[in-house]
């Protein structure tokens, strides 16, 4: 093995002798053969560049070995292999095969090949390491997240046939955004047209992201359609195969079983399907000839992967479609400061809806701040209601339509405070926060009890202020759903959250109360919708508070019927802030704007490039050390994380490394260098390492 440093050694001549025929027999001369068992070269190209599944830093350049002669056609480029990498057996990828080597000892040979199908075509190999590269990760991180584990049976199934060329979809649909039309014949063209869409409220987005894929897919392109959850994907894997037929598009995501998902990605791989719609896991889907690359709500923080090293949809496949000169289709109701940051740079066109348009189509939307006026009937006051949405639900449910009702926290009680001083409560034993568990014990409401431990406070005092009296910080969506039910007697309840959540709801008297991101879309649109406790959302200490809280608003206000049919959208913030002022008038561009030029201000993402480095004290300390930053490399904190061990030293620390943006890929190299010396050091202690981390407070 080697990292391709020598010259070959497989035309030595190996040691032969003569094997005597019989007097009788004329002499026949027989060729040299080698000692038995001993393994030959392949006849043609016997080197094989192979790329090692091993998660070291320093390790992470492809290693050079000799191809045995049996293995000679079935050892193909992008084929699964065994090889012998400090005397243990592991898998890797042959990359390439070719005639001369730069390593100056004997190579050694592969060991087998798991399978000859094709898994690491160039393009996908390509991307990979681009990825790697971007993030300060290794390769073979991200090929466990782009290809799928093998499953021999549906491999040797015989491949599906390939789906049908579309005929091109009507554009209709597209016609009532600006430059709608334009990007939908560039995709029909083949053209490089990057977009950030804004979608109108009401929408059916499934149906044009379709469409675009449609366009893609009718002059014989494939298209990659990625959603941040498993009811986006049903919802936009319908609308595709009903334009497409059913075997025309094909659905990636992580929770099918081994069997199906490995079918499923042959089948893209293998040219069979065009189309492919899914979640996160699909951003390294291998369609060929790539013409539309699509990403859905690119806010949610489901786009992000969890693995190192943590890419972003997003990202990901703006770089594949930099790469092949495809077209990129940013969408959603909302817009981030990343997707302004594209629009502003020129990369991307925005893609809005007229005034005309969305005056039609948006809800009218009431902001009432924390210290609104009660509603006088007594089941208001009870609901904790303003008037105004107290009136709103009634006007919903006497049109016969539902209310949604969105609660920032799912729960009872989740967060008690002092009634006095509002100083947040604490349980005696732990120190942890006081929350009521709800439901009652022998006939009585159960008392407070501490989130953490468990043991019931039936005698609080605020240390304080002394005061007794306890009040909720935030209610969560179970106490909010009864509440609600004694509000409104006779309509029926639905609750959609982490215990299960919803994806559709009758179009009938109902109140559906759900915490953000669960909302169920209502059949012919929902009559209000009560967006209680803003303060919750705004109120967190993150520094894309204000871009999520409107980004979960627009989500549930996109579900209510348009203004000119009664629809009403009441939300409990004040009216002055920004982020109010944007659901008011549904401009989510405007709001992107302000929130890019102050992180210009500040220093933030996207306007700079960041890396996180966690771990230990001394962990953190020694990777500082070692960084060689570029110019402009500013280096804050470390601060510890809040663990602390016994004699109050904090057990982790977090430190950010922040660089211009111009010099975001120096910053990915050093860090990826500072790990690899790392690595090659054997340090014991676990530290992480995240190029562009969400998540900075």
């Amino acid at each position: 093995m080697s990292s391709s440093e020598s010259a070959p050694l497989w035309d030595l001549p190996e040691p032969s002798r003569a094997v005597p025929e019989p007097k009788a027999r004329p002499a026949k001369k027989k060729p040299a053969r080698s000692r038995r068992g001993q393994l030959q070269p392949a006849p043609e190209l016997p080197v094989a560049r192979v790329v090692v599944d091993l998660p070291l830093a320093h390790l992470d350049r492809p290693f050079d070995y000799q191809v045995p002669e049996k293995l000679h056609e079935t050892a193909v480029p992008g084929c699964r292999v065994r090889v012998r990498f400090a005397g243990q057996l592991v898998d890797g990828y042959l990359l390439e095969r070719t005639d001369t080597t730069e390593y100056e000892r004997k190579l050694a040979y592969l060991e087998r090949v798991t399978s000859s199908e094709a898994v690491l075509p160039p393009s996908l190999h390509a991307l990979c390491r681009s990825v790697a590269d971007r993030y300060g990760g290794t390769l073979s991180d991200v090929l466990r997240l782009a290809l799928p584990p093998r499953h021999a049976k549906a491999e040797a199934e015989p491949p599906a046939e390939a789906a049908p060329v579309p005929s091109p979809p009507d554009g209709t649909g597209w016609a009532r955004y600006e430059r709608g039309g334009a990007f939908l014949d560039a995709v029909t063209k083949g053209g490089p047209a990057n977009a950030v869409w804004q979608a109108l409220p009401g929408e059916d987005w499934p149906r044009r992201l379709a469409e675009a894929a449609a366009a893609a897919a009718a002059q014989g392109r494939g298209a990659v359609l990625v959603v941040p959850d498993h009811r986006d994907l049903a919802r936009v894997h319908e609308a595709c195969a009903n334009l497409l037929g059913d075997n025309g598009v094909v659905a990636l995501i992580a929770g099918l079983g081994p069997a199906e998902r490995y079918r499923r990605w042959l089948a893209v791989l293998r040219g069979a399907v065009r189309v492919v719609v899914g979640t996160r896991a699909a951003m390294f889907a291998p369609v060929a000839d790539p013409g539309l690359f699509v990403v859905w709500d690119d806010g949610d923080d489901l786009h992000l992967d969890p693995h190192a090293p943590y890419p972003h949809v997003r990202d990901v496949l703006m770089d594949r479609a930099h790469a092949t000169g495809s077209a990129l289709l940013v969408g959603g109701f909302a817009r981030t400061a990343e997707a302004q940051l594209l629009v502003e740079s020129g990369w991307a066109q925005a893609v809005p809806a007229g005034r005309t348009a969305l005056r039609a189509a948006a809800p009218r939307v009431t902001p009432v701040g924390e210290d609104f006026d009660v509603a006088r009937d007594e089941a208001a006051r009870v609901a904790r209601l303003p008037a105004v949405a107290f009136e709103a639900a009634r006007q919903a449910f006497a049109a016969g339509l539902p209310t949604l009702v969105q609660v920032p926290r799912r729960g009872y009680v989740p967060g008690l405070a002092c009634g006095q001083c509002r100083t947040p409560a604490h349980c005696r034993r732990c120190a942890g926060p006081l929350g009521l568990p709800g439901g009652s014990a022998d006939g009585a409401p159960r008392p407070p009890a501490c989130r953490w431990c468990g043991v019931p406070e039936t005698a609080f005092r605020c240390p304080a202020c002394g005061s007794v009296r306890l009040r909720a910080v935030v209610v969560g969506a179970k106490r909010t759903a009864e509440e609600m039910g004694r509000a409104f007697p006779g309509v029926p309840v639905r609750t959609s959250g982490a215990a299960e959540v919803l994806a559709t709801v009758p179009g009938r008297p109902a109140l559906v109360v759900c915490t953000p991101g669960a909302e169920p879309v209502a059949e012919g649109g929902y009559g209000a919708a009560l967006l209680l406790d803003g303060w919750a959302l705004l109120g967190r200490q993150d520094l894309r508070a204000a871009e999520e809280t409107l980004r979960r608003w627009m989500a549930a206000a996109a579900l209510v019927r348009p203004a000119l049919s009664g629809g009403r959208v009441v939300v409990g913030a004040e009216a002055g802030l920004p982020v109010v002022q944007a659901l008011v008038r549904w401009d989510p561009a405007w709001h992107a704007g302000q929130e890019l030029e102050q992180r210009r201000e500040l220093g933030f993402p996207p306007a700079m490039r960041m890396a996180s480095v966690e771990g230990s004290p001394s962990a953190v300390g020694a990777v500082l050390d070692d960084l060689s930053l570029p110019g402009t490399g500013e280096v804050l904190g470390p601060v510890p994380l809040g663990e602390e061990d016994e004699d109050g030293n904090a057990v982790r620390e977090r430190a950010l490394i922040r660089v211009a943006r111009p010099e975001g890929r120096a910053l990915a190299v050093a860090v990826h260098e500072a790990a690899a010396r790392r690595d090659a050091r054997k340090a014991a202690e676990p530290i992480r390492i995240q190029v562009d981390p969400l998540d900075l407070i």
